[in-house]
């Protein structure tokens, strides 16, 4: 349709769309425009593939580099060695599938797949048909519990109410109406119509489909999810970058080493003397010693370790409640410094409670939260009576929904406002149940829009009394008494001036406030909403969690900024965000959306309240701030957060309220809803980032020394001081276990007192570049001093090296078995507070011993 629906009159909707109300479209209409529109399902993204997350782990430039040693030890023979690189890449490739394999059959376990079926009128005959052969035009007919399978315009409404909180956000339901609307509105404030994958929970109406499939605001949405290009996290970024680095120094010096030995052997001249033989056997010598630096200079270990480390963080996050779904985001989440966070479910408790409750002149406070029905009604300390409990009555008898309670929680069923409504009478000491036998309903005038009231007729002793609840300027003037203090009273101009302040103090609080009022009905023409006797109101919100004004704080403290992205209105997102400690600048989707790009980066940088935002504007705000510098972490629940969730470095959703495709889309899952699992994960992930660097330091130290002294050796035209195989044992095991040890460290106290660091801080800064120089410097010295001794004192034919290259191979690994307690001592970490490490150093040690006096020394040549 050229213009948008809901500014159209109903009719002048389905004329458009060549269809009748009554008649619905024929059925060879329908099978013409399901050529012309195709099917009306979402195109999702297709699920990983096993082969996929595999291959996936050898996305490194460290990786490049072993599979090239690797090549290159097959090619000239040392099977051995080509043997043991093999096994490297192999188990650090299947260890970090397992990982983030298992989280996607978490996240499919999740997932709850249903086929839709509708209602549809087509050839004047009600049938139902699979909702996947909608097409635009079809007359559709909604009940109660049904799923919105199609966008449409309402034609009728009978008190149909929907929840559309996995497409705007927001939990409270809207009522829809068949009234023409007008002006720009955003999808929530499009009261005459109804969305995909909404949900019908009161009343039913008749609408007829305007778009199907991914013409439907769902299908927008999922087009900007897939729309999105994922970046690779900070982590992969920095050791991809220092692999580089890694990989063109081993380059640089093995070219270099190589021309040495080809001008000192003068192997040109032997290839053009014709001495074939000699030349490929001299060449060989020079290939193994570049294979020796190869494999000198790459920390074999650390893709395995930094694998593992992350992996043992997924495992410490499970048991907090968070589950990573793909290995990096463990870390990239300490590095957030910025986290978005949707308002409704993950910053409050997304269940409607009753506040406060204005009667006979006062005003009660109600306390207790969510729909737990512990709580008191009280003014002042005192408790609420008996004499003003008739508001609470009201409410629970005026009322359509339904509280299933057990132990662990409770379940509502139909309308979260009505819900609010029963916990409120329970907590006045009222059993609902007990109630609507007592005065069973017998009528009722339900909600419109015209009126914004609803009515209930029941059963009253001898009588009849009409029951009215609705918005409290209508309520209020069809009253013309007051019930106040126990008794009936005239209502005058003051009390209604009173009572209109004190709606619009509530609603200044972020409060929804309904008026209640009765009639007693003495015969069928009383039955009208007129003269009725008004008794009070009660004003009601989304609480915040109660942990969260804490959590925002610790934030604070740790340089993260919270900001609120919310669907529902400005007031109440600065109400809640004034009540959970947040503070800054507040602007509204529509406002943001029209302004220009310099405003918009300069607003960004100072609002941290977003209201009434649509998707693309979540997505837009989130990419923003990317490009200002930040790395942004998102929350969300509803489809309306997907394709932000996408576009943040780290997306996470909600694992118990959230839907399947927000979970699809999101990088971690928190399966208790819960703030500050968010927090508590970030502490985690610079606790994590901060082991790393350990061993990072630690490994990287040790190969800048063996670069060292195999490297000065051939340059004096020494034997070579270490093997290849020698080489990769240190690295992989006397180096890889104290290593490992250290990824499971305690972390440094103070990590979160302090900002996160900046994206792009590199892995080796200059100062840790210079400690890693030093330290190997002086390593490589003490060892080069060995081997010059020794091969004095025991020679240079073949049995005297073998005892040369024992020594420097222990002396080496001794040393790094010392060096590990000197990394520790960098952070600040107690000496004996981790016993893996003590135990690793233990074993590393008695795998050295057994190199050296047991058979395996007939592999390793010592």
């Amino acid at each position: 349709m050229s213009d948008a629906a809901y500014s159209l009159n109903s009719r002048k909707v389905v004329s458009s769309l060549g269809s009748n109300i009554s008649e619905g479209l024929s059925k060879e209409t329908a099978n013409e425009r399901l050529k012309n529109f195709g099917l009306n399902e979402i195109k999702r993204e297709s699920n990983v593939r096993a082969i996929t997350i595999f291959l996936r782990q050898f996305k490194s430039f460290i990786i490049y580099i072993l599979i090239f040693a690797l090549i290159l030890s097959i090619v000239i023979g040392e099977y051995v060695d080509s043997i043991v690189i093999f096994v490297i890449l192999i188990l650090n490739s299947i260890f970090g599938f397992i990982q983030e394999y298992r989280a996607e059959k978490s996240i499919e376990s999740l997932q709850k797949l249903s086929s839709l079926k509708a209602r549809v009128i087509r050839d004047k005959v009600l049938s139902y048909i699979d909702a996947v052969f909608l097409v635009p035009g079809d007359i559709v007919v909604l009940e109660e519990g049904d799923r919105v399978p199609a966008d449409g315009r309402v034609l009728e409404s009978y008190s149909l109410s929907l929840v559309e909180s996995s497409l705007t956000g927001e939990s409270s339901s809207s009522s829809k109406d068949s009234h023409v609307l007008k002006g720009n509105l955003v999808v929530s404030d499009q009261k005459n119509m109804v969305f995909a994958g909404t949900l019908a929970i009161k009343g039913r109406g008749i609408y007829v489909v305007t778009s199907t499939g991914m013409r439907t605001e769902l299908g927008k949405i999922a087009h900007l999810i897939s729309s999105i290009q994922k970046e690779s996290t900070p982590l992969q970024k920095k050791l991809d970058k220092f692999g580089k680095y890694i990989g063109y120094g081993v380059i640089l010096i093995s070219l270099i080493i190589f021309i040495v030995g080809f001008v000192r052997e003068q192997f040109l001249l032997d290839f053009i003397s014709g001495d074939y033989s000699k030349f490929f056997i001299e060449n060989r010598k020079w290939l193994l010693t570049a294979v020796a630096l190869a494999v000198a200079a790459v920390p074999e270990g650390l893709p395995a370790v930094v694998t593992i480390s992350l992996a043992i963080g997924v495992r410490r996050m499970l048991k907090k409640g968070a589950l990573i779904r793909k290995l990096p985001s463990v870390e990239t989440l300490g590095e957030a410094n910025v986290i978005c966070c949707d308002k409704t479910g993950t910053l409050t408790k997304n269940e409607m409670t009753v506040s406060n409750l204005f009667v006979s002149g006062e005003d009660y406070n109600v306390s207790g939260e969510g729909y737990s029905t512990n709580g008191l009604i009280s003014l002042y300390g005192k408790p609420f009576t008996e004499k003003d409990s008739l508001i609470v009555k009201i409410g629970a008898l005026c009322n359509n929904s339904e509280l299933h309670i057990s132990q662990d929680n409770t379940l509502i069923i139909g309308d979260p406002t009505e819900a609010a409504l029963l916990v409120s009478a329970m907590k006045a000491g009222l059993n609902y149940k007990e109630l609507r036998e007592k005065f069973p309903k017998i009528d009722e005038l339900p909600f419109d829009s015209e009126r914004k009231m609803m009515s209930t007729l029941h059963n009253h002793g001898s009588g009849e009394i009409m029951y009215s609840k609705g918005a409290p300027e209508n309520v209020l003037s069809k009253c013309t008494k007051i019930f106040s203090k126990g008794r009936i009273i005239k209502l005058n101009s003051n009390m209604r001036k009173a009572i209109l302040e004190k709606n619009k103090s509530y609603s200044k609080q972020a409060l929804r406030v309904l008026a209640f009022a009765y009639k007693n009905i003495k015969n069928k023409k009383d039955l009208i909403e007129e003269d009725m006797i008004f008794v009070g109101l009660q004003g009601m919100m989304d609480p915040p969690k109660s942990e969260v004004r804490e959590y925002v704080t610790h934030s604070n403290r740790a340089g993260i900024r919270i900001i609120m992205i919310t669907g529902d209105n400005l007031y109440t997102a600065v109400a809640v965000a004034k009540q959970i400690g947040l503070t800054g600048e507040s602007i509204e989707g529509a406002h943001f959306a029209q302004l220009g790009e310099i405003e918009k980066r300069q607003i960004i940088l100072r609002a941290n309240i977003f209201a009434r935002v649509e998707p693309q504007h979540k997505l837009e705000i989130v990419r923003l701030l990317q490009e200002s510098g930040s790395i942004v972490a998102m929350t969300g629940d509803g489809v309306n957060d997907a394709p932000a969730l996408k576009q943040a470095d780290i997306g996470i959703a909600m694992g118990l309220k959230g839907t399947d495709v927000s979970r699809e889309t999101s990088d971690m899952v928190l399966q208790d809803d819960n703030f500050s699992t968010i927090i508590s994960s970030v502490e985690e992930g610079r606790g994590i980032y901060s082991n790393i660097m350990s061993f990072v330091n630690y490994l990287i130290s040790s190969n800048i020394a063996e670069v060292l002294i195999v490297a000065l050796a051939i340059f004096f035209g020494l034997p070579l001081p270490l093997t290849a195989l020698m080489l990769l044992w240190i690295n992989l095991v006397t180096d890889g276990l104290p290593a490992l040890a250290l990824s499971v460290d305690p972390y440094p106290k103070g990590l979160m007192d302090k900002p996160p660091r900046h994206k792009n801080e590199p892995l080796m800064t200059r100062a840790r570049t210079f400690n890693l120089i030093y330290a190997s410097s002086l390593i490589a010295a003490g060892v080069l001093g060995l081997f010059m001794w020794s091969l004095q004192t025991y020679g240079e034919d073949n049995l005297g090296i073998m005892h040369v290259q024992t020594m420097v191979f222990t002396s080496l690994v001794l040393l790094q078995l010392v060096r590990v307690y000197f990394v520790r001592a960098e952070v600040r970490v107690p000496t004996f507070s981790n016993p893996w490490l003590m135990g690793a150093v233990l074993v590393s040690l008695g795998l050295q011993l057994a190199v050296i006096y047991t058979p395996l020394g007939l592999v390793f040549g010592t």
